[in-house]
């Protein structure tokens, strides 16, 4: 899963990155938690065709996905990833997978690797960055939510996938990396229908991403500063997993 993540380059960096026009600037952000808002570019609906950027347009939703049909939140589990080999057919993400898909900006993300409580080690957190820096874009989904007085919410989740022989060793899940030359595609839900998608869901390449023990400062949602990417010693270095891959990258739909 992704439960928590960065992003730290400024405005005009990920406007050119993602391909977008960003109106104004916003600050630095080291440890973005589930319910604030996040960042996401959508397809735009712009009719004049002189500009030179693509057709997107960025705004702010919670973080915490609500399908439509839910009637009070509150009685609803936060949702703030999605499975990408069940997506398209779960009732929660089912209409977002058609019509709504989303690129979710992040300069990387942070997961824990959880050992056995009868190992009776402590669970080690990891700053999970591009080893060549940069802003990445994870596949996200996202929907409106209305409330019976009319009120809207926008809300979203982040796709996963499962993790690639790097990051396993951390966790069995990651976030599902779209790249550039694939924006377009993602974005596009007009002509693109989910199972003509389904390739850009495989886990990222293996050498895409370093992992760099950090301190359990990022448990906490309160502490925000550049520190908690700062690394640390361990005492024993979980080893990245040798097992081969026995999917070679294919989906499951089951």
């Amino acid at each position: 899963m992704c439960g928590r993540y960065a992003l730290t380059s400024t405005a005009d960096y990920v406007g050119e990155a993602l391909g977008v026009l960003m109106s104004e600037g916003f600050p630095a952000r080291y440890n973005i938690a589930p319910t604030q808002p996040i960042l996401v570019v959508v397809a735009g609906d712009r009719q004049d065709r002189g500009s030179n950027l693509p057709d997107r347009r960025a705004l702010l939703v919670r973080w915490g996905f609500t399908p439509a049909w839910v009637k009070d939140p509150k009685d609803f589990p936060l949702l703030i990833n999605a499975r990408s080999e069940t997506a398209i057919g779960k009732a929660s993400f089912r209409a977002a997978m058609r019509h709504r898909r989303i690129l979710i900006p992040a300069s990387g993300f942070y997961e824990w690797h959880r050992p056995p409580k009868e190992s009776g080690e402590k669970s080690q957190a990891y700053w999970i960055r591009p080893r060549n820096g940069g802003v990445i874009a994870f596949a996200g989904l996202m929907e409106t939510w209305s409330s019976a007085d009319g009120s809207e919410v926008d809300t979203g989740a982040i796709l996963t996938t499962a993790a690639n022989r790097a990051i396993r060793h951390i966790h069995d899940r990651m976030p599902v990396v779209i790249k550039p030359e694939d924006f377009t595609r993602w974005l596009d839900c007009k002509t693109q229908e989910p199972r003509e998608v389904l390739d850009l869901m495989a886990p990222v390449q293996e050498d895409f991403f370093e992992a760099i023990p950090v301190s359990d400062r990022v448990n906490k949602v309160a502490n925000m500063g550049p520190d908690l990417q700062e690394p640390v010693e361990i005492e024993t270095p979980v080893k990245p997993s040798k097992k081969p891959d026995t999917d070679n990258g294919q989906l499951s739909l089951l």
